[in-house]
């Protein structure tokens, strides 16, 4: 299975390293690692998500970040990567 990202999914990433770099400079490398690695690793474990609000789609909490990853799994064996919520956000 391929991890396939979508331009809105990679600009929540730069948008929450670049948030964290501003804020909590000591947090942003370790924090954007997590979540590509946790992401990663959907690659072997595509359907451990919950069932996501929207149809279609799943969301990996990212636990104990602070983070939720909206996905959908693709017919075509790749999960694609549609955003990156901060559990605070109004998103659904």
């Amino acid at each position: 299975m391929r991890v396939r990202w979508t331009v809105p999914a990679a600009d929540d990433l730069k948008s929450i390293k670049n948030y964290l770099g501003q804020n909590y400079p000591h947090l942003a490398e370790s924090t954007v690692r997590t979540i590509y690695q946790r992401i990663r690793s959907l690659k072997t474990a595509h359907q451990r998500g919950r069932p996501g609000h929207r149809s279609g789609t799943r969301e990996l909490t990212l636990t104990p970040l602070p983070y939720v990853v909206v996905y959908s799994v693709r017919a075509d064996e790749a999960v694609e990567i549609l955003h990156i919520h901060h559990g605070a956000q109004d998103w659904r």
